[in-house]
C-alpha cells in the first residue's frame, strides 16, 4: 500500500510539472496601427488606442471633466501656518519664516505653503525673494485655480513692491481679477 501511495505521488509531482511548462497562448496579429499585446504603447483595456477613437458622447450630454484639484493643508501643517501668523503679526519675520519652512519640510509640493512664505518674505521687505515663492506655487499649482489665483497675487504684489507696475497688471490679470492699486 505504502509503495502504491509512492508511486501516485510521482505521478501526480510528474502531471504537474508537465502542466508548469506549457507554451504561452498565442494570440493574433495586431490589427493595423495598433501595437501587439504587452508590447509598450498598448491602451489598457477600454481605452481608446487614439483620440480619434474616443467614446462618443450622447447628443445633450457633456463628456465628463473632473473636477479641480483643490489642495489643502495638512493638521500638522495648519498647526505651523496659524503659529507663523502668529509670529508675523508680532514682526517676527525670521521666526515665521522658518516656522514655515518646517511645514514645508512636511509638504514641500503644496503651493500653499509656498505662497504663504512669499507672504512672509514680501513683510521682510524683500520682495524679489517673494516673487520666487510666487512662481513656485505657481509651478506646483497645477489643476488648481485657486492656488494659481493666489500665486498670481502674490507675485504681483511683489511685482508692485519693485515698481514693476505693467507687470503686475498683467499678474494681476492673469489672477483672474485685477487688484486696484496705485502707480
Amino acid at each position: 500500500m505504502p509503495t502504491r501511495l509512492r508511486a501516485g505521488c510521482l505521478a501526480l509531482l510528474l502531471l504537474s510539472g508537465c502542466a508548469l511548462t506549457r507554451s504561452p497562448p498565442s494570440f493574433p496579429p495586431p490589427a493595423a496601427g495598433h501595437p501587439a499585446p504587452g508590447k509598450p504603447g498598448t491602451p489598457a483595456p477600454g481605452t481608446p488606442a487614439s483620440p480619434s477613437e474616443a467614446i462618443p458622447v450622447p447628443p445633450g450630454e457633456k463628456p465628463y471633466t473632473p473636477p479641480p484639484k483643490q489642495f489643502r493643508l495638512s493638521s500638522a501643517s495648519q498647526a505651523l501656518v496659524t503659529q507663523a501668523h502668529q509670529q508675523s503679526g508680532s514682526g517676527d519675520y525670521a521666526g515665521a519664516a522658518a516656522t514655515l519652512e518646517r511645514a514645508l519640510r512636511i509638504e514641500p509640493d503644496n503651493p500653499l505653503l509656498w505662497t504663504e512664505l512669499g507672504r512672509i518674505r514680501l513683510g521682510e521687505n524683500n520682495p524679489a525673494q517673494a516673487e520666487a515663492m510666487g512662481r513656485k506655487a505657481l509651478a506646483l499649482a497645477t489643476g488648481d485655480p485657486a492656488a494659481q489665483s493666489s500665486a498670481w497675487h502674490l507675485i504681483a504684489e511683489s511685482l508692485r513692491a519693485r515698481g514693476k507696475n505693467a507687470e503686475a497688471a498683467e499678474a494681476d490679470r492673469r489672477s483672474g481679477g485685477a487688484t486696484p492699486h496705485a502707480s
